[in-house]
């Protein structure tokens, strides 16, 4: 009795973290920017009111796109099995974890003016600088979400069902609508949602591709805060976007709800293997043609920045390879690359060790305790995921410039905004693991016992460790690939391999960018391979 009294206080460190770093920062960007005249100006504005309707726009159509190229990929991906699988779906969700300046620069380096594929062409394309190129671009940043999360369920689908309705007549297209899509409706939801968030909140990518005619709220208001100084508008933008986001990402809780509900069936359709007959037939075509597709604009802009790490002038080089791992002082962005690197992996880690701290007791409160308005405390500890990185970037100038709490440009304010970011996705992984955990195994401990607690830990947690290396790569992922937050609070010496690049980038100097950016899409495919190994999901 005890020991259930004192329990709620393993939450006190997680929510501690949550009210400082978290709730305390929007709240202040709350008082600013909930301000009516700041909010009359920004939205009697017309640009602003064409940048908010913009948003929306391009995250609906690079959410139609995205689940148009993923659809087919995870069908491929849940019935057939071919050689080099696990490798190609590791290689696929590598740019999702990528830096989006990094999607930004292998786009530019193929589609720019002097891109390969516009050299291939023999004339500009139209799609950087452009709406369409920011669309393409979300594709490929997301299109790993649609294809893993619809893959995992088409893979659970009762093939039963598709042969009862076979025996009754039904072929092809109307077994797939009438039978098969039905089906996976919770898999497309929660896909289309989580790929609309992204969309919506994303900064590098508008920002490089776009420029400032195609400009999103994220663009706006970075440039409100860090290029006019304008913390009062700036404040009030963040104030509408938080309100969007936070209703989106509610909504996505709720679809992933359903799609957890799905992804609870125990049956696992058997892979084929693709045939000799069915590669030469039309099917086969269909797949060769959605090869081609897949590696133009997903895996293509991966090897454009491989390849460009390894040229100077059109001719081979290691040059940019050397330069990374020379103390040399480099001016561009007030450090050296060792120093980048190093504090780049230091977060990483940081992130990891405070992530898990954090999501640890949570994933113990849902999964054990039932109490009032439950829900609503799982929709509150997951509201970070629907704040963008500018936005958490913002809270903490103003929360932080000044003491008692003097922490701007700190390598510990910098750590717990990765954290605050990745921490979502360790706790969702952690969940999603422990909800497969049969009942009476815990139930069994118990009657030996075991406390709760106890049981919890040496029983479950151990069982859960495939969630726990998946949301603890993830986290590693997200932190070394994160650009908005740092670029707004950090100090020069606190460089990191993004910022580095986005200065390169800034300057046009491709080579040294892609050498770097290599060493993140390695580190993310090494990553990627050990989930696959696990056979575990984190959406």
């Amino acid at each position: 009795m005890k020991w259930k009294r004192l329990s709620p206080l393993i939450l006190i460190p997680s929510l501690v973290f949550l009210l400082l770093f978290f709730y305390y920062p929007i709240l202040l960007i709350l008082k600013d920017g909930l301000s009516p005249a700041a909010l009359g100006e920004v939205l009697g504005d017309s640009y602003y009111r064409k940048v908010i309707l913009f948003t929306f726009e391009q995250a609906i159509a690079s959410t139609i796109l995205t689940l148009a190229l993923g659809l087919p990929g995870a069908y491929l991906f849940a019935r057939y099995d071919f050689p080099g699988k696990r490798f190609l779906r590791a290689l696929l969700t590598v740019p999702f974890v990528m830096p989006s300046i990094m999607v930004a620069m292998g786009f530019i380096i193929l589609f720019g003016r002097n891109g390969v594929i516009t050299n291939l062409v023999g004339r500009d394309l139209g799609i950087i600088y452009s709406w369409k190129g920011i669309i393409l671009a979300h594709a490929f940043y997301n299109f790993p979400v649609v294809v893993r999360m619809l893959s995992a369920l088409w893979q659970r689908i009762n093939p039963h069902y598709e042969e009862a309705a076979m025996s009754l007549g039904a072929r092809g297209f109307t077994l797939f609508r009438k039978v098969t899509l039905p089906m996976l409706y919770p898999g497309i939801l929660a896909s289309a949602m989580l790929t609309f968030i992204f969309s919506f909140l994303s900064f590098s990518i508008p920002l490089i591709i776009g420029g400032y005619k195609y400009a999103t709220l994220e663009v706006a208001i970075f440039t409100e805060i860090m290029t006019l100084l304008d913390f009062r508008r700036g404040s009030a933008l963040a104030v509408i976007q938080l309100a969007l986001s936070f209703t989106f990402m509610y909504a996505y809780l709720k679809s992933l709800e359903l799609y957890s509900r799905a992804e609870e069936q125990r049956v696992f359709r058997r892979t084929e293997r693709l045939t000799t007959k069915e590669i030469l037939s039309v099917k086969g075509l269909l797949i060769l043609l959605y090869s081609a597709v897949v590696a133009l604009f997903i895996v293509a802009p991966l090897l454009a920045v491989v390849y460009e790490s390894f040229t100077y002038g059109g001719r081979p080089t290691l040059l940019w390879y050397r330069r990374l791992f020379e103390a040399e002082y480099n001016p561009l962005f007030a450090s050296d690359s060792l120093h980048a690197i190093g504090y780049t992996f230091l977060f990483g880690f940081s992130t990891v060790f405070l992530s898990l701290l954090i999501a640890l007791p949570i994933a113990y409160a849902l999964r054990r305790w039932s109490f009032p308005g439950k829900r609503l405390f799982d929709t509150a500890v997951m509201l970070p995921l629907g704040s963008s990185a500018i936005i958490i970037g913002l809270g903490y100038i103003k929360a932080f410039h000044r003491g008692p709490l003097l922490l701007l440009g700190s390598p510990y304010l910098i750590a717990s905004a990765h954290t605050v970011i990745a921490y979502p996705f360790v706790l969702r992984a952690l969940l999603a693991s422990l909800g497969k955990i049969k009942q009476n195994l815990r139930e069994a401990a118990l009657t030996l016992g075991a406390r709760d607690l106890t049981a919890f830990l040496k029983v479950e947690l151990p069982l859960a460790m495939g969630g726990l290396l998946v949301g603890a790569i993830f986290a590693f992922a997200m932190s070394v690939a994160e650009l908005g937050a740092t670029y707004m609070i950090y100090r020069p010496e606190y460089t990191t391999v993004t910022i580095a690049i986005y200065k390169y980038l800034g300057t046009r100097q491709f080579g040294p960018a892609s050498a770097m950016g290599v060493i993140l899409i390695l580190v993310s495919l090494v990553g990627f391979l050990i989930i696959e190994k696990t056979g575990e999901e984190v959406w």
